[in-house]
C-alpha cells in the first residue's frame, strides 16, 4: 500500500489498538514502526472516564505497549481545553461536572473550580455512580444559564453482560429535562480532532486518524477534513462499506498492511 508520508497518527484505542481486554499484536507491531520512522502518535479516545495515567498503565500491563500520559487524549481532556480556550471568560472558573476522574481531573489541571453552587458550566460525562441528585443539580444549573457540554455522544458501551448505557444516554437525559443542546466534543464531532491538532501543535493535513468505527473515529476525521484509516479489527466490517456515503482514505484489515514511510 502505498501512502502520503504522514507526519503523526490519532489512534482509536478499544476495537483499534485492543479490543477490551484482548490483545490485537498488529496493533502493537504498528505503534512501535511508527515511532521507529520518528511520527507523533497520539491516542485519541472518547473515553472520559480514565485519566491518561490510566490509559499508560492499561497500555502497558495488558497490552505490552508503552506510551507516556502526554500521548492520550481523552474526550475529557478536549472538553477541558475547548472550555479553556473557547468558552470561558473573565472570571468563569465554576464547572459542575458528571463523570468519572478523568473528566474531573481534566478539568482541574485546566485550572477549572468543581462545584454544584452557580457553575458557569455544566459538563456531563459517564458517571458510573450517578444519580437523580446530580441530574438534578445539573438541570437546574443549565436552566439557571450553565454552559451545557457533553464529552462525547456514544450510547453504549460494551460490557461481559452486554451493552450498557454510556456518556451519550446521560447527555441526551439532561437535554430532555433542559430542553437545551449541549455542546458535544467527542468523535465523531470535528471539536476533538481541532483541539488534539491544537494541543499538539500539528496541521490536519499532516495527520492520518486511524480508527475501527467508521461513525465516529473516521466520521471525526471526515468532518474536520482529515484523511482516514478504518481497519477492520473492531467494530466496522467491510460490506458496511457500500451503505456509506463518504469513505474512508483507506481500509485495512490488519494494521500490519500500513506501510510508514521514513
Amino acid at each position: 500500500m502505498i501512502v502520503k508520508d504522514y507526519q503523526a497518527y490519532f489512534v482509536d484505542l478499544d476495537g483499534t489498538i485492543y479490543r477490551g481486554k484482548e490483545r490485537i499484536p498488529a496493533a502493537a507491531r504498528f505503534v512501535k514502526r511508527v515511532r521507529k520512522a520518528g511520527k507523533k502518535l497520539i491516542f485519541v479516545t472518547n473515553n472520559s472516564t480514565r485519566t491518561p495515567e490510566d490509559v499508560v498503565k492499561k497500555l502497558r500491563i495488558q497490552h505490552q505497549i508503552e506510551a507516556s500520559p502526554d500521548d492520550v487524549y481523552t474526550s475529557a481532556i478536549a472538553a477541558a481545553d475547548y472550555l479553556k480556550s473557547h468558552l470561558a471568560g473573565k472570571g468563569q472558573k465554576r464547572v459542575y461536572a458528571i463523570g468519572e476522574n478523568g473528566l474531573k481531573m481534566a478539568l482541574q489541571k485546566r485550572g477549572f473550580i468543581l462545584t454544584d453552587h452557580h457553575p458557569d458550566f455544566v459538563t456531563v460525562g459517564l458517571d458510573f455512580d450517578v444519580t437523580y441528585h446530580k441530574f438534578e443539580v445539573a438541570t437546574l444549573a443549565i436552566r439557571n444559564g450553565a454552559r451545557f457540554i457533553g464529552t462525547n455522544g456514544d450510547t453504549n458501551l460494551p460490557s461481559e453482560r452486554g451493552m450498557i448505557p454510556s456518556a451519550g444516554s446521560l447527555v441526551k437525559l439532561v437535554e430532555y429535562a433542559t430542553q437545551q443542546k449541549p455542546i458535544m466534543i467527542g468523535k465523531p464531532e470535528k471539536l476533538m480532532m481541532e483541539m488534539a491538532l491544537q494541543r499538539y501543535g500539528l496541521r490536519k493535513e499532516d495527520v492520518l486518524m486511524v480508527g475501527d468505527n467508521y461513525h465516529t473515529d473516521i466520521m471525526a476525521g471526515i468532518n474536520e477534513q482529515m484523511d482516514t484509516l478504518l481497519v477492520f479489527t473492531g467494530l466496522t466490517q467491510p460490506e458496511e462499506l457500500s451503505t456509506f456515503c463518504e469513505q474512508p482514505t483507506y481500509t485495512a484489515y490488519s494494521l500490519d498492511e500500513w506501510t510508514i514511510n521514513n
